[in-house]
């Protein structure tokens, strides 16, 4: 029956392609956005406009940024010497949200995954190698998963040939868990004992 409604039908289609979003899930999102005002609708669809026209990647630290480069990059505070490498822009954040880490970030945008068809060159690798001058220590904080484990072997013999510090996040955070959904004081802990790979 609401397959006859054609836009409450494609609202449906387009909220389900968000990750974790069926179709169900969908049309109860559908049904809450009519039952909320005009200027809510309205408000959510130039929340969804202004994102995509206005934030971007960051040309040194590859995050999301609305300016460029990003206000971590810029910020004199940060130490140059400490470099954190994680895979995406959320893990990020994660770690920022503990303020255990002050130095530079570095995002990858993904995991080596030779299955997936993902090698290095998929990844922001030739960008971080281009970023190294005067660190002393890359903390890897890829996932602990199959994937990131494999990317923090392959970073650590990439970064030890160059004589740095290469340490691993401590694992207090759960084999298999994404950094973005683990707590504060977790994260906190795992960059506190970080280890060397």
């Amino acid at each position: 029956m609401l397959d006859s409604i054609p836009s409450f039908a494609r609202l449906v289609a387009e909220l389900s392609k968000l990750p974790g979003i069926g179709k169900k899930t969908a049309a109860r999102l559908v049904f809450h956005i009519l039952r909320r005002p005009q200027a809510e609708a309205e408000a959510l669809a130039a929340a969804l406009a202004e994102i995509k026209r206005k934030v971007r990647f960051c040309s040194r630290c590859f995050s999301l940024t609305e300016q460029d480069p990003c206000p971590l990059c810029l910020d004199p505070a940060r130490d140059d010497r400490l470099m954190c490498v994680v895979e995406q822009p959320q893990d990020l954040i994660a770690i920022e949200r503990s303020r255990s880490f002050r130095g530079r970030y570095h995002v990858l945008h993904g995991a080596l995954s030779p299955l997936d068809g993902i090698g290095p060159e998929d990844l922001r690798l030739a960008e971080l190698l281009a970023r190294l001058e005067g660190v002393v220590e890359v903390v890897i904080a890829t996932n602990f998963s199959v994937e990131g484990e494999a990317t923090a072997l392959y970073l650590a013999d990439q970064l030890k040939k160059q004589g740095l510090r290469v340490t691993r996040l401590a694992y207090g955070i759960p084999m298999g868990s994404d950094l973005e959904f683990v707590d504060e004081a977790t994260v906190n802990r795992a960059v506190e004992g970080r280890r060397e790979l």
